[in-house]
């Protein structure tokens, strides 16, 4: 099992080579997240990422005070759960932190952001047939990796080794989880359920837009750059856009330069 926490020092992937894309490693593993560069100015989770020298936080400026209260409090410290109970909760926060690869601070408060969700009845306004309701899923959902967790390794989801805890979360999106309350769910729906949730959450907060490089909201600055995709030539990052310190094209083939 590769050490993903940020502070070690593995060999960092030869970009030429493609030894950084899942498909060309081991196991078909991304490599830890401490080969990218760290965070220098701004947040991002953990402290790295592609963009060290962006803050989409140096445009707050630029949006209109609506805009600006709602993304700034994102920032808040979040608040004790309201929705999930403290039986519920230590398997939720681990859930989250295994599934997002938020293994070190500074995180996303993901699991507040759920809970707040849940709590305040703000659901996605659908659901898939056969399905139960949003808020009955994911306690299900935890009750299931507990039950999980313990029938395997004798311990509870949030008490197992890092190492456990991804491989049952791996096995939950392959669908492949039964016993205890997994019979009473759709394993597949129930991961597109808990996923949706906890992706949103995450990329809704400015932490995450500094991770990817994402400007932003644009209202009411707008977008200028309308042209067709391209990475050369002017015209195709906004003004307020940076480029990534690392920027491989996953596109062409790293080692011969041909496209694949």
């Amino acid at each position: 099992m590769e050490d993903r926490r940020p502070n070690a020092e593995p060999p960092a992937p030869n970009l030429a080579t493609g030894s950084h894309l899942p498909n060309l490693r081991p196991g078909m593993q991304p490599p830890p997240p401490s080969w990218l560069p760290r965070q220098r100015r701004g947040v991002t989770p953990q402290m790295i990422g592609r963009y060290p020298d962006f803050d989409v936080l140096a445009a707050a400026g630029t949006w209109d005070a609506a805009t600006r209260r709602v993304v700034l409090a994102r920032l808040e410290p979040p608040g004790p759960l309201r929705f999930f109970t403290t039986d519920e909760e230590p398997c939720l926060r681990a859930f989250c932190d295994t599934a997002l690869a938020q293994d070190a601070d500074p995180r996303v408060p993901v699991a507040e952001m759920v809970d707040a969700k849940l709590a305040d009845g703000r659901l996605d306004g659908y659901r898939y047939a056969g399905m139960p309701d949003d808020r009955d899923t994911w306690r299900l959902v935890l009750s299931g990796l507990d039950h999980t967790a313990t029938s395997a390794y004798r311990d509870r989801f949030a008490d197992c080794t890092s190492a456990r805890q991804e491989t049952i979360v791996g096995e939950f999106a392959e669908g492949r989880l039964v016993g205890g309350a997994w019979e009473r769910l759709d394993v597949t729906r129930a991961w597109s359920v808990a996923m949706r949730g906890a992706l949103a959450a995450f990329y809704s907060h400015p932490w995450a837009w500094n991770e990817i490089g994402f400007g932003g909201p644009a209202y009411p600055r707008g977008f200028m750059r309308l042209g067709g995709p391209g990475r050369e030539g002017p015209g195709i990052r906004e003004p307020f856009e940076a480029p990534a310190d690392i920027d491989p094209d996953p596109v062409r083939d790293p080692a011969s330069g041909e496209g694949r």
